[in-house]
């Protein structure tokens, strides 16, 4: 028992590793604040794009989503980081972050946000309309706001799911928490400050995981 206190949960090494853990936390922020709302505003466009009759918009439309959701995202990044500076474009690791999950997750969020428009009865725009609102305005007034309700779970569900792929920007040397509790672990030779990694992840997503679970549930009695 004593050794594995030592080699996972050392008080000492946990000190001495706290303010680079941290820094590599703010960094998990600053990416999540960076690819989420890029994730949900390139959705929304592709949403509203998808509702479009012509088929010149919308076959285009699904071979672009259909793509981006069966391509892995850690080969995405790798490409962009890597494959770039033979164009003689070379960006930073928080740029190939950021464009690499707004692709990916912009696929995601626009399926989510299509269901949840889709679900808005017809009847509702074509009342909307009759009050002297344009379709844009329609749908920005009436239908969002039913259909991000309807689908506020799956939304969530995502978004947790793209805080935890901010992770990956370890990969191209972007110093978010994993990449920092890494560096920790490597200087002190003890996986202590992974640990740490992990409980900090834990503490952020798991009230995200409740409200996600009582939405589920409240949508589930709603239902009944």
């Amino acid at each position: 028992m004593e050794e594995i206190v030592d080699n996972f949960f050392n008080v000492d090494i946990a000190v001495g590793a706290m303010s680079i853990v941290i820094d590599g936390l703010l960094n998990t922020i600053l990416l999540s604040l960076m690819v989420v709302p890029l994730g949900f505003l390139s959705g929304l466009g592709l949403a509203v794009m998808a509702q479009s009759k012509s088929r010149a918009v919308r076959w285009p439309l699904m071979a672009w989503v259909d793509f981006f959701r069966a391509f892995p995202p850690l080969v995405l990044l790798v490409l962009l980081f890597a494959g770039l500076p033979f164009m003689g474009l070379e960006l930073g690791g928080f740029a190939c972050v950021a464009v690499a999950f707004m692709l990916n997750n912009s696929a995601y969020y626009g399926e989510i946000l299509r269901a949840g428009i889709d679900s808005v009865p017809h009847g509702q725009i074509e009342a909307a309309r009759s009050t002297g609102l344009s379709g844009g305005q329609a749908m920005v007034y009436v239908v969002l706001p039913q259909a991000i309700r309807n689908v506020l779970p799956d939304l969530l569900s995502n978004t947790l799911e793209v805080v935890k792929l901010t992770s990956l920007g370890s990969v191209v040397a972007v110093p978010e928490l994993l990449y920092q509790a890494r560096q920790a672990q490597s200087a002190t030779f003890n996986p202590t400050p992974i640990v740490m990694a992990a409980v900090i992840y834990f503490l952020i997503l798991w009230p995200l995981v409740r409200l996600l679970s009582r939405l589920e549930n409240r949508a589930l009695a709603g239902r009944g």
